[in-house]
């Protein structure tokens, strides 16, 4: 069973996509097409940040790695997800939250924050998310984990210019996937396993990425 973790990248005012006030716009525009020019060719513009992506250590970090120099071994592993979906609107993720869960975080886990805020997706509360707590940030990346993923538009408050979260994580080499959907149905998979491969952009400060999400085992928790 996989699971995509990922939103529909798309221009439809419709079903709108949430993006980080001031960053680039999706635009889709045909090039080419099968009746004119015998196929289909879009040129695509957006920001680095657009839609579910990760963000590199040099997001925030002047020498931090790029999304084309980040060891992507890193990327793909096993899953821990925090179940924090009791949280409410800009509320705070303690460590107290996820202690919890402290005995299973180490290097080469893949942490992924759960608030259930996927759902606000395109909507105006979508930046009123609960975010995690600077300490928490820090007690994180003292376990050893490096590679975090939330189902938010950002592990920070929205509100807080100084991305003091990023920082710790981005500067402790860490890698942050933002925009994630559906990591509630992880919580289903036997052996979870999780892979948020970037495009290989040179010099890149993040990318977009195709997240999924799988059971190693091949089983959910309800068939044992």
């Amino acid at each position: 069973m996989m699971i995509d973790l990922t939103h529909t990248l798309t221009t439809s005012t419709e079903a709108p996509m949430s993006i980080w006030p001031g960053h680039p716009t999706l635009e889709m525009t045909k090039v080419a097409t099968i009746p004119e020019q015998n196929a289909n060719v879009t040129l695509i513009s957006l920001g680095s940040h657009t839609g579910t992506h990760i963000d590199a250590p040099n997001h925030f970090i002047a020498d931090g790695l790029t999304v084309d120099k980040y060891d992507l071994t890193k990327l793909v592993g096993r899953a821990l997800v925090v179940d924090v979906r009791g949280k409410k609107a800009r509320e705070m993720i303690t460590w107290e939250d996820m202690r919890e869960w402290e005995g299973q975080m180490h290097e080469g886990v893949i942490v992924l924050i759960c608030t259930g805020w996927s759902q606000y997706w395109g909507k105006e509360n979508y930046e009123e998310h609960p975010f995690m707590d600077l300490d928490a940030a820090k007690k994180l990346m003292e376990t050893g984990v490096r590679v975090i993923g939330c189902d938010t538009l950002s592990p920070d408050n929205v509100c807080s210019p100084e991305c003091k979260v990023h920082k710790v994580i981005l500067g402790a080499g860490g890698m942050i996937a933002e925009n994630l959907q559906g990591i509630e149905e992880v919580l289903a998979l036997k052996d979870p396993f999780v892979s948020l491969l970037p495009l290989k952009l040179e010099s890149c400060d993040g990318s977009p990425i195709r997240a999924i999400a799988w059971s190693a085992g091949g089983e959910l928790i309800s068939d044992t």
